[in-house]
């Protein structure tokens, strides 16, 4: 029941009214249903006021620097606990006992493996092909593996969906690495943690053994924790949308890895590695921090301050302190990372900066710490998908357990030509 209503005025009609429903933490949303049937609609491109569900997952206040998964601080989980617990959380709404996480930890470990066939899917690919392209063809065709178990409305088989894509997206993103470098596929290991597998398949060779250091384990588990949602962002919402016509959880989360791969959306700390790239030596980031300031200089920083939080982004914090211990375990000498941190350094204590609240964010050091580890640019947006599949199927699963849902269908403000009567060829 709603506790507040809003009235609408139109020109030449009675007021109506309209519920105002309140949510546990945020913004109140009017409920603008019932202007359809006053042949109105409302108007509101990129929908950026526009509430299309409600959801118990993720809570975000921008304003304020919070980010909650299920109430909890992302970080305080990012710091205490792991992804496959994170991953428990999401998709079950509580934090696991120590023996079901133990049992889910079994679980994802034992399904890690794919069909051999797939890797005849990587063989048609183009040796250059983008790994994002070879990911987001080889997860839709996931399906064709699982039809037999494939109802939506079986709480039972999106669990199983939810756990394999959760298992096999590490598998499957190492192999597109693999196979753009023409090395042969690594098979995952039992022993090895989520992270430490990825790793594993990642930069293991049949010649030697591979051994993953715990700081890059570490690391790589926070990068995955910190990516793995972000409340209904344009992937997570083209999930949904998917998911809202009854397409399966594989052609779903297909749509989700095709939506990330736009640079406004999951190429963030990808554009703050070409940027450190274009600064080239530390001695010049005075002169590019200069042109950032300048309004007139087409330069921007990328990987300094955020859409959503205005304050602060809470990831930041946790990423920087992961991002200086695996520089520190590493020992790397790259003049890239020398930018990175005189940047840093700059950002941090430039009152301008300050004064506007620019402060590097979670893709910043997200991708400092991806090249550091030595995966390459063009992975960085998989490691991403891989990191954000839990939110989705979280989102799909949470859409399809609501009684009601509806497939989704946005309307529009027609701006084209009235009405026109066809004219022949001849007569043109």
């Amino acid at each position: 029941m709603a506790a507040k209503k809003a009235t609408v005025h139109i020109d030449g009609m009675e007021p109506f009214e309209l519920p105002i429903f309140e949510g546990t933490n945020g913004t109140d949303v009017i409920d603008v249903r019932a202007l359809g049937k006053q042949c109105y609609f409302t108007y509101d491109p990129g929908f950026l006021a526009t509430a299309s569900c409600d959801s118990k997952i993720i809570f975000i206040d921008g304003g304020k620097g919070i980010l909650l998964h299920r109430g909890y601080p992302i970080d305080q989980l990012a710091i205490k606990s792991n992804y496959l617990e994170l991953c428990y959380l999401l998709l079950e709404g509580e934090l696991p006992s120590k023996e079901a996480a133990e049992a889910f930890d079994s679980v994802i470990t034992r399904h890690t493996m794919i069909y051999q066939k797939v890797h005849r899917f990587f063989e048609a690919f183009q040796h250059d092909a983008h790994p994002m392209a070879m990911l987001c063809g080889t997860v839709g065709a996931m399906s064709s593996f699982y039809h037999q178990d494939l109802d939506i409305s079986d709480p039972a088989q999106r669990k199983r969906s939810a756990y394999r894509l959760i298992a096999k997206l590490p598998t499957l993103s190492a192999m597109a690495y693999k196979y753009s470098i023409g090395q042969p596929f690594v098979y995952p290991k039992n022993e090895l943690s989520y992270a430490e597998n990825f790793l594993h398949m990642m930069f293991s060779v049949p010649a030697e053994e591979y051994i993953v250091s715990p700081i890059v384990a570490k690391a790589m588990d926070r990068i995955f924790m910190l990516h793995a949602d972000h409340e209904q962002n344009a992937s997570t919402s083209t999930v949904r949308i998917a998911g809202s016509s009854g397409a399966n959880p594989y052609a779903c989360i297909a749509a989700g890895i095709a939506s990330l791969w736009g640079p406004a959306h999951g190429g963030a700390n990808e554009a703050c590695l070409e940027m450190l790239q274009e600064i080239g030596t530390a001695d010049r980031v005075d002169e590019f921090v200069a042109k950032a300031k300048d309004k007139s200089d087409p330069f921007r920083l990328m990987g300094f301050g955020h859409r959503v939080y205005k304050n602060h982004d809470p990831r930041a914090t946790v990423m920087r302190q992961t991002c200086h211990e695996v520089l520190s375990e590493l020992n790397i000498k790259d003049p890239l990372l020398d930018v990175a941190m005189a940047l840093e350094k700059v950002a941090l204590e430039d009152p301008y900066f300050i004064e506007k609240k620019l402060y590097p964010n979670v893709d910043f050091y997200s991708g400092i710490i991806l090249k550091a580890i030595g995966i390459p640019l063009n992975m960085f947006t998989v490691v991403f998908a891989m990191s954000r599949t839990v939110g989705w199927i979280a989102h799909w699963d949470e859409m399809l357990s609501q009684e009601g849902h509806k497939i989704s269908r946005p309307r529009q403000l027609y701006t084209g030509e009235s009405h026109r009567d066809f004219v022949p060829q001849d007569e043109r």
